[in-house]
């Protein structure tokens, strides 16, 4: 072999994962490791920053094992991982300052009204394009750094660092050499400035948190150094990094204006190419930067739904009536058509876009009939209801929008042909279910081999992406309408409480 593959790292929010994809972009090996979930209290959930390092190394390991590679045979590394999760670490010992604050973590949610009502938001949605949120990584960061007394001091001397996933396994990769991000990241902190591509000064001083312990922000495809020569041997260059939503939209090659995708994992996350102009929303959509190349930032409207695929483990972990995912569909076939329950699946509060932290979970239409297989269809149409309302209000800020775009999907709900075909039809748009799954490794791969050189130019890369299965709509009319506008009572009616 010679130094023409490329190891993507896929840091999850349940697992980490390293893929080794061949010169042909093919996956040759795989490894995957889940990790501990910490929920110290309600609403808070938390990792182990030392399980986020040690899976990412023992399956990058173990992927080279699989495919009988060495460092010598990788030409770069990509990375994607978990977005807005926190870690601030001490740079002279590699001690975190507690654990990390994980993405779904509703903890800052008073300090998040506090700082609204002290007219913080209005800034932050001008520069940053996000809203004032717990989901964001700016008020956990404030969080850590209220509760050590010398954090501040310690990072304005340098020697404590804030970092998303990302940055945080960069410093590891590189012996502590490197202390960077790139932009899509660094766009879900709600501490940067998307539109002059800096830190917000600002924003870092309302909320008391030292510029010093930033990462510098790099383009998507960029050097962000080299791995260490103790952790595989020879170094490896890093040439490819982004957040898990904005490496799946390039994996789906969404690069020209109007191109949407959503992935099916723990959440969904639906994005809208916007091109270069930044669009904001008017319906509590995010504006985001989908990718950014060349020093040039492409822009998306992201709609982020909380609970998607969650709601499948919750009817197996949480009330026992599958024993594994792939059960809720053949239960969902056998379903009562004449029942109406509708799961609205707000275990961690609602997100785009309604952005409602406290609201909670409930259950409409129950009837003595009422079994697993009702439950079950009600938590696949729950996905597709969801996403409706985030094409709704895509399609509301942003006109160029044509009426019923296709839809490209991905992630592991994904792969269920149920949910798929009724997304397809409460949507009335068809839905793309590509030829190759994993999108977001392979967006991964694609910026770091694109950087090094081995991997096609955007256009051709385009030009390969391939449908696995379209799904077309073919619900009634009247009946999709008549059942969205049950949904809707459903969650108004949630909100409301």
């Amino acid at each position: 072999m010679t130094a023409r593959h490329i190891l993507a790292i896929d840091q999850g929010t349940t697992s980490s994962r390293a893929l080794i994809f061949d010169q042909q972009m093919q996956v040759v090996a795989t490894a995957q490791e889940e990790f501990k979930q910490h929920f110290p209290q309600s609403g808070w959930v938390e990792h182990d920053p030392q399980d986020l390092w040690q899976t990412t190394l023992r399956t990058c390991r173990a992927a080279l094992e699989q495919g009988v590679c060495t460092a010598q045979d990788i030409a770069a590394i990509g990375i994607t991982n978990q977005r807005e999760t926190t870690i601030v670490w001490d740079t002279e010992t590699g001690e975190t300052l507690g654990r990390a604050i994980v993405w779904q973590d509703r903890r800052t949610a008073t300090m998040c009204r506090t700082l609204r009502d002290a007219g913080l938001e209005d800034l932050i949605v001008a520069q940053t394009g996000l809203l004032l949120d717990p989901y964001f990584s700016g008020t956990k960061l404030k969080w850590i750094l209220d509760r050590h007394d010398d954090a501040r001091h310690r990072a304005r001397a340098g020697t404590v660092k804030f970092g998303t996933v990302d940055s945080f396994l960069i410093w590891h990769l590189t012996g502590g050499a490197v202390h960077v991000t790139d932009a899509t990241n660094a766009a879900r902190t709600m501490l940067y400035d998307i539109h002059r591509g800096t830190w917000s000064a600002e924003i870092c001083d309302a909320l008391d948190i030292p510029l010093e312990m930033l990462p510098e922000v790099k383009d998507c495809a960029a050097e962000f150094g080299h791995t260490d020569s103790e952790i595989f041997g020879p170094r490896i260059p890093i040439t490819g990094v982004a957040g898990d939503q904005q490496a799946a939209t390039v994996g789906q090659a969404c690069f020209a204006p109007g191109m949407v995708k959503s992935t099916y994992g723990t959440g969904c996350f639906a994005l809208l190419n916007t091109g270069t102009t930044p669009v904001t929303s008017q319906n509590r959509l995010l504006t985001t930067i989908a990718y950014q190349l060349d020093g040039t930032p492409t822009y998306a409207l992201e709609g982020s739904i909380f609970v998607a695929g969650a709601v499948v483990q919750w009817l197996r972990d949480g009330l026992g009536i599958i024993s594994q995912a792939s059960e809720t569909h053949a239960l969902a076939d056998r379903a009562d058509p004449a029942q109406e329950v509708i799961i609205v699946p707000a275990f961690a509060g609602l997100g785009a876009p309604y952005w409602n932290p406290d609201c909670r979970g409930a259950i409409f239409g129950l009837t003595r009939g009422t079994g697993p297989a009702e439950m079950a269809r009600a938590a696949l149409e729950s996905v597709g209801f969801q996403t409706r309302d985030l094409l709704e209000a895509m399609h509301a800020d942003w006109q160029d929008t044509v009426a019923a775009p296709t839809l490209r999907v991905d992630g592991g709900l994904a792969s269920s042909d149920w949910a798929m075909q009724f997304l397809s039809d409460v949507i009335d748009a068809p839905v793309d279910r590509p030829a190759n799954l994993e999108t977001t490794a392979l967006g991964a791969a694609w910026l770091a081999g694109m950087h090094a050189g081995i991997y096609p130019d955007m256009e051709a890369f385009a030009a390969g992406w391939a449908v696995e299965r379209t799904f077309t709509p073919v619900m009634d009319p009247d009946d999709r309408e008549a059942r969205y506008a049950a949904w809707g009572r459903a969650l108004r009616a949630t909100l409301s409480v």
